[in-house]
Protein backbone atom coordinates (compact mmCIF):
# COMPACT_ATOMS: atom_id res chain seq x y z
CA UNK A 1 0.00 0.00 0.00
CA UNK A 2 1.64 3.30 -0.75
CA UNK A 3 1.34 6.57 1.10
CA UNK A 4 -1.01 9.38 0.27
CA UNK A 5 2.63 11.10 -1.26
CA UNK A 6 3.51 7.64 -2.94
CA UNK A 7 0.39 7.20 -4.99
CA UNK A 8 0.09 10.85 -6.10
CA UNK A 9 3.64 10.31 -7.14
CA UNK A 10 3.27 7.12 -8.66
CA UNK A 11 -0.24 8.69 -10.47
CA UNK A 12 2.34 10.85 -11.84
CA UNK A 13 5.05 8.93 -13.11
CA UNK A 14 3.22 5.88 -14.53
CA UNK A 15 -0.43 7.33 -14.80
CA UNK A 16 0.89 11.07 -16.53
CA UNK A 17 -1.79 12.65 -14.35
CA UNK A 18 -0.53 15.92 -14.60
CA UNK A 19 -3.25 17.05 -12.05
CA UNK A 20 -0.53 15.68 -9.14
CA UNK A 21 1.91 18.17 -9.02
CA UNK A 22 0.16 20.62 -7.29
CA UNK A 23 -1.30 18.08 -3.82
CA UNK A 24 2.57 16.68 -4.42
CA UNK A 25 3.72 20.25 -3.97
CA UNK A 26 1.44 21.27 -1.51
CA UNK A 27 2.39 18.30 0.60
CA UNK A 28 6.16 19.44 0.47
CA UNK A 29 5.77 23.21 1.58
CA UNK A 30 3.17 21.94 4.49
CA UNK A 31 6.23 19.36 5.06
CA UNK A 32 8.78 22.46 5.20
CA UNK A 33 6.41 24.60 7.01
CA UNK A 34 5.41 28.35 6.89
CA UNK A 35 9.04 29.49 8.54
CA UNK A 36 11.28 27.32 6.52
CA UNK A 37 13.33 29.78 4.59
CA UNK A 38 16.65 28.04 3.93
CA UNK A 39 19.49 29.80 2.50
CA UNK A 40 18.98 28.05 -0.72
CA UNK A 41 20.09 29.74 -3.90
CA UNK A 42 18.52 27.31 -6.14
CA UNK A 43 16.46 23.82 -6.43
CA UNK A 44 18.67 21.14 -8.84
CA UNK A 45 16.13 18.07 -9.81
CA UNK A 46 17.82 15.06 -10.49
CA UNK A 47 18.16 14.51 -13.80
CA UNK A 48 15.91 11.84 -14.94
CA UNK A 49 16.56 7.60 -15.51
CA UNK A 50 13.93 7.50 -18.33
CA UNK A 51 12.46 9.62 -21.03
CA UNK A 52 9.35 10.48 -20.00
CA UNK A 53 6.64 13.08 -22.23
CA UNK A 54 6.03 14.81 -18.65
CA UNK A 55 9.61 14.25 -16.21
CA UNK A 56 8.14 13.85 -12.83
CA UNK A 57 10.71 15.11 -10.88
CA UNK A 58 11.54 18.59 -13.11
CA UNK A 59 7.37 19.33 -12.85
CA UNK A 60 7.41 19.13 -9.06
CA UNK A 61 10.91 21.00 -8.66
CA UNK A 62 9.59 23.51 -11.16
CA UNK A 63 6.48 23.78 -9.44
CA UNK A 64 8.14 23.97 -5.95
CA UNK A 65 9.96 26.64 -7.26
CA UNK A 66 7.84 29.00 -8.28
CA UNK A 67 5.59 28.31 -4.87
CA UNK A 68 9.04 28.85 -2.82
CA UNK A 69 10.53 31.90 -4.99
CA UNK A 70 13.94 30.13 -5.73
CA UNK A 71 15.24 29.32 -8.46
CA UNK A 72 15.06 26.21 -10.72
CA UNK A 73 18.60 25.10 -12.59
CA UNK A 74 17.95 22.26 -14.06
CA UNK A 75 20.89 22.73 -16.09
CA UNK A 76 23.17 22.85 -13.20
CA UNK A 77 23.78 18.47 -13.87
CA UNK A 78 22.65 16.30 -16.59
CA UNK A 79 22.77 13.24 -17.27
CA UNK A 80 25.97 12.43 -19.77
CA UNK A 81 25.49 8.49 -19.49
CA UNK A 82 22.79 6.05 -19.94
CA UNK A 83 22.40 3.77 -16.34
CA UNK A 84 20.39 0.79 -15.81
CA UNK A 85 17.69 1.57 -13.74
CA UNK A 86 18.68 1.42 -10.58
CA UNK A 87 15.39 -0.14 -8.75
CA UNK A 88 16.55 -3.16 -10.54
CA UNK A 89 19.92 -3.37 -8.92
CA UNK A 90 19.87 -4.46 -5.09
CA UNK A 91 23.53 -4.36 -4.24
CA UNK A 92 24.72 -0.71 -3.43
CA UNK A 93 28.50 -1.38 -4.78
CA UNK A 94 26.50 -2.64 -7.84
CA UNK A 95 24.56 0.77 -7.95
CA UNK A 96 27.39 3.07 -7.20
CA UNK A 97 29.42 1.48 -10.14
CA UNK A 98 26.62 1.99 -12.22
CA UNK A 99 26.41 5.45 -11.57
CA UNK A 100 30.41 6.43 -12.14
CA UNK A 101 30.64 9.00 -14.52
CA UNK A 102 26.79 9.43 -15.44
CA UNK A 103 26.59 13.05 -14.30
CA UNK A 104 28.28 16.68 -15.55
CA UNK A 105 27.76 19.32 -13.29
CA UNK A 106 27.95 22.80 -14.66
CA UNK A 107 30.32 24.72 -12.48
CA UNK A 108 29.55 28.45 -13.60
CA UNK A 109 25.80 27.52 -12.45
CA UNK A 110 27.32 26.09 -8.88
CA UNK A 111 30.20 27.74 -7.68
CA UNK A 112 29.88 28.83 -4.40
CA UNK A 113 26.24 28.29 -4.13
CA UNK A 114 23.80 26.54 -1.48
CA UNK A 115 21.88 24.38 -3.35
CA UNK A 116 18.69 22.04 -2.72
CA UNK A 117 18.85 18.49 -4.60
CA UNK A 118 15.39 17.35 -5.41
CA UNK A 119 14.42 13.62 -6.49
CA UNK A 120 10.81 11.86 -6.06
CA UNK A 121 12.21 8.55 -4.42
CA UNK A 122 14.90 7.98 -1.91
CA UNK A 123 15.88 4.47 -2.28
CA UNK A 124 19.66 3.54 -1.34
CA UNK A 125 20.97 6.83 -1.32
CA UNK A 126 23.75 6.19 -4.10
CA UNK A 127 21.97 8.42 -6.75
CA UNK A 128 21.59 11.48 -4.32
CA UNK A 129 25.31 10.67 -2.87
CA UNK A 130 27.20 10.85 -6.94
CA UNK A 131 25.28 13.84 -7.82
CA UNK A 132 25.63 15.71 -4.07
CA UNK A 133 29.82 14.67 -4.09
CA UNK A 134 29.83 16.21 -7.79
CA UNK A 135 28.17 19.07 -6.60
CA UNK A 136 31.05 19.50 -4.44
CA UNK A 137 33.87 18.67 -5.95
CA UNK A 138 33.28 19.75 -9.44
CA UNK A 139 30.64 21.60 -8.81
CA UNK A 140 32.06 23.71 -5.76
CA UNK A 141 29.08 24.26 -4.61
CA UNK A 142 29.17 25.72 -0.28
CA UNK A 143 26.38 23.35 0.80
CA UNK A 144 24.05 20.75 -0.86
CA UNK A 145 21.00 19.86 0.97
CA UNK A 146 18.33 16.71 -0.01
CA UNK A 147 15.01 16.42 0.03
CA UNK A 148 12.94 13.66 -1.70
CA UNK A 149 8.91 13.11 -1.96
CA UNK A 150 9.35 9.37 -0.81
CA UNK A 151 11.31 6.61 0.07
CA UNK A 152 11.24 3.23 -1.70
Amino acid sequence: MRSPVGELLYRLKYRNDLAAVTPLTDAIVTFLGASWKPPIDAIVPVPPSLTRKHQPVRLVAGALSARLDIPLCAPCVTKVKRTPQLKDIVEYDKRVEALKDAFMVTTALTKGKNLLLFDDLHGSGATARAIAELLKTAGQAREVHLLTLTAK
